[in-house]
Formats: structure tokens, C-alpha cells, sequence
């Protein structure tokens, strides 16, 4: 397993953690003593804004992904997920929010969002596995809405992708994260491995 390759993808829109996850998921990767590289491919400051970024392990000499690359799709948002889901690889796996954070167009009620089920139906058709966790509920549960990006990570923890399982991940969230948001991360990642099974 520690020479196992494996391409991640991440996406999500501004203000929900996407680049936290990003690096706290490339600093659990490097204390497993795994070759990783991560990179943000495309990032909006503002919230709201769509943030792309990636994390390669196993030898890797740039993070770069391409279209029909990706072995792991994690999408922060449901919108968004759909919107990356050209650069899975056949037999990639997803693991996406439930939910929408509506953009700015449909919020002023110029576009409308699609439905759920039919992105549903479209990640299916293209992922050999595809789980759909309520994330933003799950981080109000844990006790702060930013830590679903960890909540997320802690499901993909459990699909046996990783060289590590949750523990490893907890024990990056008390490393990494300062300690005012340590808390509600460790128990939003309970909550997202939980929702896997």
C-alpha cells in the first residue's frame, strides 16, 4: 500500500475548507512516509467562488490532473461535483456533499439548480463506487459547518483507498489544525466515517 498511486481531486466553492482539507490530507499522506504532491489548480478567494486542488501520492512529480485522471473524486459540494466529473478515471470512485451551495446566479434567480437525482444518476453512470454524505449537516452536528470538509475526508478514510484509516486522520486533525477547531474536526470526522457504513 505504501506504493500505491493514487490521484485525488478536490473540489469545492470558497469558504468551505477545500484547501484545509487539501493540506491537511498531504501532511497524514507525507507522515506515512508516502511520496505525495498537492497543488491548488484553481482557487477563488471569495465565498462562494469554485477552488480546485488536487493531492497525488505514490511518486508523483506534479500535481497536475487531467481530464480522466482522477482515481478519487471528493466534491464539496454537490454542484461541483458534477462539474469535475470529467476528470474521473473509468473505475474512479466519488465521494460528494449531498448538498448545494447555490451559486450567485441562482440566488438572484437567474439560473436554476439541477436535480439532485439526476447528478446522482450521472456520477453513478461514471464511478464504480459513489457514496453521497450530507457534510454541512454533518458539521453543524460536529459542532462547526466548516468542518464537513472533514467529514468528508474521514468517509474517505473508510473505503480502504488510503494506506492509513481514520485514527491516522484524527491524529493529523490534532497535529495540523489549530486546536480552537481541533474539537468539532475530530468529531466531524467520526460523523463522516460513520455515514459511509
Amino acid at each position: 500500500m505504501h506504493n500505491k498511486r493514487l490521484r485525488i481531486y478536490l473540489t469545492g466553492v470558497g469558504g468551505q475548507g477545500t484547501l484545509t482539507a487539501t493540506t491537511l490530507l498531504a501532511r497524514v499522506i507525507l507522515d506515512h512516509g508516502i511520496d505525495v504532491v498537492s497543488g491548488e489548480i484553481h482557487g477563488m478567494a471569495q465565498r462562494g467562488g469554485v477552488v480546485e486542488s488536487s493531492v497525488l501520492m505514490g511518486g508523483w512529480q506534479s500535481p497536475s490532473i487531467y481530464y480522466g485522471e482522477a482515481d478519487v473524486l471528493l466534491g464539496f459540494e454537490l454542484l461541483e461535483t458534477l462539474r469535475a466529473l470529467p476528470y474521473l478515471a473509468p473505475g474512479g470512485v466519488v465521494l460528494s456533499a449531498s448538498e448545494f451551495v447555490p451559486p450567485p446566479d441562482v440566488n438572484m434567480g437567474l439560473a436554476a439548480l439541477p436535480e439532485k437525482e439526476d447528478i446522482r444518476r450521472q456520477v453513478r453512470a461514471a464511478a464504480s463506487r459513489s457514496w453521497f454524505i450530507p457534510i454541512s449537516d454533518l458539521g453543524r452536528q460536529a459542532g462547526a459547518l466548516q468542518s464537513g470538509n472533514t467529514a468528508l475526508l474521514g468517509a474517505l478514510c473508510t473505503t480502504g483507498l488510503l494506506p492509513f484509516g481514520l485514527e491516522a486522520l484524527k491524529d493529523g486533525i490534532r497535529k495540523y489544525l489549530p486546536p480552537k477547531v481541533a474539537y468539532a474536526n475530530l468529531q466531524a470526522a467520526d460523523l463522516g466515517a460513520a455515514a459511509t457504513r
